[in-house]
């Protein structure tokens, strides 16, 4: 009976570990890419825009440097605050 205990409070506890795990990377965003990742995540990322070769290079390029993309198609840049805070030479946001 103790060790059937155990393994009930072992998998509870793994079980809260991968929650807590899939909770942190959808607060966060895409953080931590490899640069193999940008190209998907950028796609996503565009899917919603009419102009999606300029939102694919600009996030492709965001990427590469930050390593992040923001989640869903558009908003959520807090979660990346280097892609966030990119600006261009006139202080608009680089990264869609």
């Amino acid at each position: 009976m103790a060790k059937s205990g155990y393994n009930v409070s072992f998998l509870l506890l793994l079980s809260m570990f991968l929650i807590l795990l899939t909770f942190t990377n959808m607060v966060e965003g895409y953080n931590n890419l490899q640069p193999r990742d940008c190209k998907p995540r950028c796609t996503y990322r565009c899917s919603a825009t009419s102009h999606k070769k300029p939102c694919m290079f600009f996030c492709q390029k965001c990427c590469a440097t930050c390593l992040c993309v923001p989640r869903g198609v558009y908003g959520h840049k807090q979660t990346c605050p280097c892609y966030n805070n990119w600006k261009t030479q006139e202080g608009k946001p680089k990264c869609p």
